[in-house]
């Protein structure tokens, strides 16, 4: 009997060993669960804000390039005893004298020149520098990065004709275009805005 005894003890003490080390692992496997569900949480809290201040950045670098482009002017400098506006256009640089500047507090317009550049991983972005008119004293910033293609346009009517057209370098000297047409092209999408230019006035030539 009591050898009997002993085996029964010795039996149940098995079996709450057993269950404390199915205990210890349920415990561990589920603080593996949530320790998973936290990085993955964490991660997608990251990629959020992440987004969130790609697109803040894209909307107040939106809001920079409309300002500039609709208060620009056709401010003029002599060439050749030529008077020439300072606006230039192509498909990925412009330039354009504006009394609305990036850093705010300057009087007087500013020369900007936007232009697109390649970083590293191929993607394209949108860098802009400025100046005083007649001041050497530039600063620059980058507006757009990480986009597949970046581009501008230019409405062009000839007066001869009923209905104007795109063109991707403006070649008038004396004169700025009615609009600016800006392409932001990402995963396979383009977006784009129209940015109508307030001052259309030609310089004398």
């Amino acid at each position: 009997m009591k050898n009997s005894a002993n085996k029964i003890s010795m039996s149940d003490k098995g079996f709450t060993l057993l269950e404390l080390m199915v205990s210890f692992l349920i415990i561990g496997i589920v603080i593996l669960i949530i320790a998973g569900a936290l990085r993955l949480s964490l991660n997608i809290v990251d990629k959020g804000e992440a987004k969130i201040d790609s697109l803040e950045r894209t909307r107040t670098s939106l809001k920079i390039v409309t300002a500039q482009i609709q208060s620009q002017f056709p401010l003029a400098f002599e060439e050749d005893g030529e008077k020439k506006i300072y606006f230039q256009g192509e498909s990925k640089t412009i330039q354009l004298a504006t009394n609305y500047s990036i850093w705010g507090g300057q009087r007087g317009y500013v020369l900007v020149r936007y232009k697109v550049e390649t970083d590293e991983s191929g993607k394209e972005m949108l860098s802009a520098s400025e100046n005083i008119v007649g001041i050497d004293n530039i600063k620059e910033t980058t507006l757009f990065k990480s986009l597949d293609k970046i581009y501008f346009e230019y409405f062009f009517k000839d007066p001869l004709k009923e209905e104007g057209e795109w063109i991707e370098k403006w070649e008038d000297s004396f004169k700025l275009p009615e609009k600016i047409r800006l392409h932001l092209e990402a995963k396979g999408k383009d977006f784009f805005m129209i940015i109508p230019v307030r001052a259309t006035g030609a310089v004398t030539k």
